[in-house]
């Protein structure tokens, strides 16, 4: 989606400055067309000569050519842009940027830049988590820049912390997804993802093997598309890729974190009045423990016996509360009878359409990359190849953008 777009490229005096040279061959290599504007400290680390030779365009670096006192317009550039990337950006840059500073070229275009821009912190981690950068960034933010987060690693302190300029392919990945075609630009879509644990005692409980992998790639895929997504998450490892965090470029996904299927009923019975759609991908246990031992319960006698409860109904209270023009997608993972099975939930739960899940199909459902789906509705079904969970989100979110009527 970069290709035909106009990047200004902001460098500053980073040592991470070497890595712009990775992040204009990305840029140039889907089709995007590159000006590098460098600060003279960015030159200490990083030659004109080789960042010209990547964009096939003069670098510009002062108010003026050396050679023959041509003009380089920061207003010219704030217009020609599609959008700004500063990548390294160094805490005394993003203090300028900040307070309006504007003492030399970087900055002076940044001020007349009327496309989005897009800034990559990298500094010191003790320097990257001082007060002063924290609330720089929050200002420049609340200015209505993205902040692409730089990554983790340890303080002198010994605790983590962030600084490291992020790579430069999910930099150039976070532009790329910003400019993608937005085809659910306005609607909100509510996720949930994931198991539910359910307590027998301080330390076991009752569970399945879900990931979260299938969820959370149907939520960063509706984020992509331009969706505002509720992302209701059982106990998991995963997190959401950076481009569409509460704080990221897009504002794309708000996660609440659950653990049992009572917690994930209030969080999902509270969040789907306000939505346009949902996807209910959780894999939320069916009964519970009707007593949780305060303390650990200790092997005594030759058999435990544990009283189980049913758990309220997700996907059935919801569609008891569904409203006219709100769309439902429920998932059924079944090991036999699978299209009868499937068939009864869609009609007794009030869903749209239903994606069906085999434990047949090797390789797919819990704790892997891939899945093979069918989906279920009044029409008729429809069968999908194996395919990444990636790609299966994307088929499952088309579908789902027939229903919408979208």
């Amino acid at each position: 989606m970069l290709k035909g777009k106009k990047i200004v490229l902001g460098i500053t005096g980073s040592i991470a400055a070497y890595k712009s040279s990775l992040i204009i061959r990305e840029l140039v290599k889907r089709g995007a067309e590159v000006q590098v504007v460098i600060t003279p400290a960015g030159k200490e680390f990083i030659t004109p000569i080789t960042l010209s030779a990547l964009t096939q365009k003069p670098v510009i670096s002062e108010f003026f050519a050396q050679r023959d006192g041509t003009w380089h317009s920061h207003v010219k550039l704030g217009l020609w842009a599609d959008a700004m990337l500063i990548a390294p950006c160094t805490a005394s840059t993003l203090g300028k940027m900040a307070h309006g500073v504007a003492d030399n070229m970087l900055i002076t275009t940044y001020l007349s830049m009327k496309a989005p821009v897009f800034i990559a912190p990298a500094m010191d981690l003790d320097m990257y988590a001082h007060p002063t950068t924290q609330q720089n960034m929050e200002r420049l933010r609340s200015f209505g820049n993205h902040i692409i987060e730089p990554q983790s690693g340890f303080l002198a302190s010994g605790l983590e912390g962030k600084g490291r300029m992020e790579e430069p392919e999910k930099i150039v990945a976070v532009l790329d997804a910003f400019f993608e075609e937005k085809d659910l630009m306005g609607k909100k879509i509510m996720i949930t993802a994931g198991p539910t644990y359910e307590k027998i005692d301080p330390v076991r409980f009752i569970g399945n093997y879900s990931s979260g992998k299938m969820g959370f790639a149907l939520a960063e895929e509706c984020a992509r598309r331009g969706a505002e997504v509720t992302l209701i998450a059982g106990p998991v490892a995963l997190t959401v890729n950076k481009a569409y965090e509460a704080n990221g470029p897009h504002g794309s996904i708000r996660r609440i974190d659950v653990e049992s299927c009572l917690q994930m009923y209030d969080a999902a019975t509270k969040a789907f009045p306000d939505v346009d759609a949902a996807i209910l991908c959780a894999a939320v246990a069916d009964f519970r423990p009707a007593e949780v031992a305060e303390q650990k319960i200790k092997r005594v006698g030759e058999n435990l016996d544990i009283h189980l409860v049913p758990n309220p109904d997700i996907a059935a209270e919801l569609g008891r509360m569904k409203k006219e023009g709100q769309v439902m997608v429920g998932f059924a993972l079944e090991t036999n009878d699978e299209q009868q099975n499937a068939e009864k939930k869609l009609q007794k739960k009030n869903l749209d359409f239903i994606v069906l899940n085999s434990l047949r199909n090797e390789g797919t459902c819990f704790r892997s990359d891939e899945n093979q789906i069918a989906i279920i509705s009044a029409d008729g079904r429809l069968d999908y190849e194996k395919k990444s969970k990636q790609q299966v989100a994307a088929d499952i979110v088309d579908f789902l953008k027939t229903k919408m009527k979208l």
